[in-house]
């Protein structure tokens, strides 16, 4: 298991046009959830003062399903070449991606484990993505219907409260695992940073992201840590 160090020396991983659309997305997502809940269940009837009510509610849920769908074109506007880089490592697979889950098995339950070489995103990050990119066109795609009920025959608005049943109760899942991995999971934490400010520290991108922080040694964008690390050797 790596004990890294770290210097205190941060790099850029993330552009503030994938910080927005991050943010953006995690705000719209949580503040769906918690004005649909009283209408899911009685049990959360006790939001609806909170939320002006009813109405209040479905206002706010609709406000906020508008802002869902927004991420996507700010990381487009702001960092087109990011969206792009994004998509093309979705589809990019090879034998490291696949061995990469075998150590992170060992790493997630505590275990000896060592990095696997990755690039700007891990293989657990493209299925989190893909996961998230299925549950959002599930979500947001029954969302018509449920919105202009007099637009789609009857069929398809019930069932599009299946759908979007079943869209929330995937995605939550997969946000709660998120969060435990960025937030609280020791090894993986200290790169929350990079969707709030953009920046994480340099060795621990160099350990999760090896591939790409060599890439970006090369063009003369990172320090190079090992060179660093020969010169103290020589002292």
């Amino acid at each position: 298991m790596s004990k890294t160090q770290y210097s205190g020396v941060k790099v850029k991983r993330f552009s503030k046009g994938f910080v927005v659309a991050h943010a953006v997305n995690a705000i719209s997502f949580f503040a769906l959830y918690i004005t649909a809940l009283p209408m899911y269940t009685e049990w959360f009837d006790w939001l609806y003062p909170v939320l002006g009510g009813p109405e209040g509610a479905r206002r706010l849920h609709r406000i906020f399903a508008v802002a869902f769908i927004t991420p996507t074109f700010i990381w487009l506007i702001m960092e087109p070449k990011g969206l792009l880089r994004w998509g093309k490592e979705l589809v990019t697979w090879k034998k490291r991606d696949l061995q990469f889950f075998t150590e992170f098995v060992k790493e997630l339950f505590g275990f000896n484990f060592k990095h696997v070489k990755q690039t700007f995103f891990n293989a657990g990050e493209k299925i989190n993505s893909i996961i998230q990119i299925f549950t959002a066109i599930l979500i947001i795609g029954s969302g018509f219907p449920m919105w202009f009920p007099d637009l789609f025959p009857a069929a398809i608005v019930q069932w599009a409260y299946v759908a979007h049943n079943v869209g929330f109760g995937l995605a939550i899942a997969v946000v709660v695992g998120h969060i435990y991995l960025s937030v609280i999971h020791k090894n993986s934490r200290p790169g929350y940073t990079g969707v709030l400010t953009g920046e994480v520290p340099a060795e621990w991108a160099k350990e999760h992201y090896t591939e790409w922080y060599e890439e970006e040694v090369k063009k003369g964008n990172f320090p190079d840590l090992d060179k660093g690390k020969n010169k103290k050797k020589g002292a």
